[in-house]
């Protein structure tokens, strides 16, 4: 087998870094995908497009391993024109991100089916349920149920055994076996064919190969032994291996569909929009948008749905999109696309979708800025990679054992192996648990970017918050005016420059003055720990702290007003802390190192001291860039640091942090420097997140150590030629069906321990 395998060059499946596959694009039947080529039905389907990329998700029925997400996370490796792909795991979805300037979206869809993952498209039911699995797939488990219970009762004379007459019957009913396992070969056997053949003529050696080699292998050892009189074969071990395979593959995406790990964030997720309505503004959650609503855009909000620029000029930000952070200029008239953030004064928005959950999720689950190094990577990676080589080689070797003592069970041993020691409840527990993790931890209003944030949850030992809209509560503020009473005029003008911001303090400012719409902002800036300015009728007007509005302040948290050079007086803000902060913070100080870094005077040092400790570091007046250094002082001393902002000025210190959680309160200003979103009032379940974190890696390690055990048991007797080719057909399946279960039940048991339904609701 080795000398078939190196003389046809295919024992670097895996080093697609430095053998990309052989580009399939001049192979590709591409007329089948001609309709997606269509501008109109592209409009449909397309999530994102500029010049550079677009963004396109396909539902992919065929995923089922974690060799599925190897191979079509690594398109760009085929073809260079995909520039990435992402995997929906339990979705069984994949973005893709490509430049339509040198591959077309029908020719995507073509490289996709010839790698054997052909796209499920259908324009007429968009909006209906996906189907589970191809219906393909039921046909093909009733023709290998059909065959092999057949085959199973002509094969009962053949134990029995023949006498006399009778023998005239034996030759009958195995030719009858024969002709009853060909379909079972042609056709019900087709996904593994597939599977395996498309992988390798991308130099990728996925678990399916393993299991149609052992399919050939019962067949045409049998159809020897047919042939030459020997005995009747194992046609019925063949056509069994087949049916509890496929058997397996239902059942799995059965449990998929039941437990579905689907993170609707339209339903839940901790954001709102302001809608306008008869010259109202009212905040709506996101399910409520509609096709032809009118949405109001503030600065540093993200566009929640595609729609037409009506008023105003946007200046968008796509990098949370296309990681490019030069802000696009939108005029009025123009299409703006969901995702992309406004970083200019406020717009209005004719929406011309709905607010889709795949997008938006999509949009979340996008790997973030920062890198995960080989060394940071799961084994689960390094084992799939290297694991079906290591049952090649256990086959061959214990087949080359038996063939000098015992050949017929030698091939008995090289069938059992191959279909035993097939790893796929290995390799799933890891994302099926991580997926039910991320699932308990949404009901609490915790939204994860991506799994890997569970393992860095589990790993900090520094906790760093932001004071104000983290610590403080923004909409419980008490604000006094200091300086000559301001004229109704003077009101408004501050009111309309506030309500640009969505910053806590800038909030609370629009309702403590009233809301207006009816005057334009110009030249809108906002300057992140200092303040904000823009021109309102001809006049400017600065808010802020006393560095823009060059005056003095003393150690009260202040909001300056200048009105055309002319300095007014200022706001006094007196915070209200969050509920349940001081039994967080006393929960927290048992476990962790705590920080608080805060743009605000240091009024409060002594009430926070006396809350946090004396062992806690508290700094305040401090910049952007300076929480940034301060996370980056932690690490150097080789902390793994959680910082807690409000996502607004603390886009670095988030960033760089190994976990960074943006704190929402009902408004839309989440940023993509964040892993996670937490509501605002669930900010006290903190410690139990994060022991939830811990106990799923438990669990996961605790799943390998069960998959690797019926692993080895199963190889200990498959070696020794004990175990049938049909009872391994049985047990394969069924230990990865038992093992997600299992998984499943112990991440969710710890979930109703740590976070019990009324925390849910709080």
């Amino acid at each position: 087998m080795y000398a078939i395998l190196n003389k046809n060059g295919l024992c670097e499946y895996y080093n697609l870094n430095n053998a990309p596959g052989t580009n399939l694009q001049k192979e590709l039947r591409t007329d089948k995908f001609l309709f997606l080529d269509d501008k109109n039905i592209q409009q449909k389907l397309i999530e994102f497009q500029n010049k550079e990329q677009t963004h396109i998700t396909f539902y992919l029925p065929q995923i089922h391993c974690s060799s599925c997400l190897y191979l079509l996370e690594h398109l760009h490796r085929i073809n260079s024109n995909i520039i990435s792909s992402r995997v929906n795991f339990p979705a069984k979805e994949i973005t893709i991100v490509f430049n339509d300037q040198k591959i077309t979206l029908s020719k995507v869809a073509a490289l996709l089916s010839s790698v054997g993952y052909e796209p499920y498209i259908s324009l007429h039911d968009l909006e209906q349920k996906k189907p589970a699995f191809p219906k393909s797939m039921i046909y093909q488990l009733g023709v290998a149920g059909f065959a092999f219970a057949n085959i199973m009762l002509l094969s009962f004379p053949e134990y029995l055994g023949f006498e006399g007459d009778e023998k005239q019957l034996q030759s009958i009913f195995r030719v009858l076996n024969i002709i009853l396992a060909l379909p079972v070969l042609l056709y019900s056997s087709q996904p593994f064919f597939e599977s395996a053949w498309k992988g390798l003529r991308n130099k990728f050696l996925n678990i399916d190969a393993p299991v149609a080699l052992a399919i050939l292998i019962t067949f045409f050892r049998s159809l020897y032994e047919v042939y030459h009189g020997i005995s009747a074969g194992y046609f019925d071990s063949m056509t069994g291996i087949v049916f509890f395979m496929l058997v397996g593959r239902v059942l799995q995406n059965k449990t998929y569909q039941q437990l579905s790990f689907e993170r609707d964030y339209t339903s839940y997720f901790p954001i709102a929009v302001t809608r306008i309505t008869n010259d109202a503004e009212q905040p709506v959650a996101l399910p409520e948008v509609k096709v032809n609503d009118t949405l109001l855009i503030h600065h540093d909000e993200i566009i929640p749905a595609d729609g037409i620029l009506t008023r105003g000029k946007a200046l968008i930000d796509y990098s949370f999109v296309t990681g490019e952070s030069i802000p696009v200029v939108k005029e009025m008239g123009e299409i703006i696309y969901a995702g992309g953030r406004q970083t200019g004064s406020n717009i209005e928005l004719l929406t011309i979708k709905e607010v889709t959950q795949s997008y938006l999720t999509q949009l979340w689950n996008k790997k973030g800025d920062k890198t995960i190094g080989e060394d940071q990577k799961s084994f689960v990676h390094a084992l799939s990679r290297w694991f079906t080589w290591m049952v090649l080689a256990l086959a061959l070797a214990g087949a080359l054992y038996w063939s000098f003592s015992d050949s017929v069970k030698a091939w008995n041993v090289i069938t059992t192996v191959l279909i035993v020691a097939c790893p796929c409840a290995l390799l799933l527990s890891n994302s099926f648990t991580n997926g039910n993790i991320i699932r308990i931890l949404s009901k609490h209003k915790l939204y994860l970017r991506n799994a890997q944030v569970i393992e860095d949850m589990a790993g900090i030992d520094h906790i760093v918050f932001d004071k104000t809209g983290t610590l403080t509560s923004a909409d419980k503020q008490d604000i006094e005016f200091t300086g000559e009473p301001l004229t109704k005029t003077q009101e408004q003008l501050i009111s309309t420059l506030a309500s640009q911001s969505t910053h806590p303090l800038s909030k609370a400012l629009v309702q403590h003055l009233g809301r207006t719409r009816n005057l334009s902002v110009h030249n809108f800036r906002e300057i992140p720990g200092r303040g904000i300015e823009g021109l309102i009728q001809h006049q400017k007007v600065v808010l802020g702290s006393s560095p823009i509005a060059q005056q003095e302040q003393d150690n009260r948290t202040k909001v300056h007003a200048v009105i055309n050079d002319e300095y007014l007086g200022y706001f006094v803000f007196s915070n209200h802390y969050r509920s349940r902060l001081e039994p967080l913070v006393k929960d927290l100080k048992k476990e962790f190192q705590l920080s608080v870094i805060s743009g605000d005077s240091d009024a409060e040092r002594n009430h926070l001291q006396t809350i946090f400790g004396n062992k806690a570091q508290l700094l305040f007046k401090q910049q952007p860039h300076q929480k940034l250094d301060y996370i980056k002082q932690l690490q150097l001393h080789k902390h793994n640091v959680l910082m807690i902002g409000d996502g607004l000025n603390d886009a670095g210190a988030l960033q760089q942090s190994n976990v960074g959680i943006a704190v929402a309160e009902d408004t839309n200003n989440f940023t993509p420097a964040s892993d996670a979103v937490l509501d605002a009032k669930q900010l006290y379940l903190l410690p139990k997140f994060i022991k939830l974190c811990r106990a799923n890696k438990q669990i996961i390690m605790a799943a390998f150590i069960l998959s690797i055990v019926y692993n080895v048991v199963g190889l200990f007797f498959a070696l020794q030629g004990i175990l049938s080719p049909l009872v391994a057909a049985i047990l394969m399946p069924s230990s990865s069906i038992s093992i997600l279960l299992i998984t499943f039940g112990s991440s969710s048991v710890m979930g109703k321990v740590l976070l019990p339904k009324g925390d849910a609701k709080t």
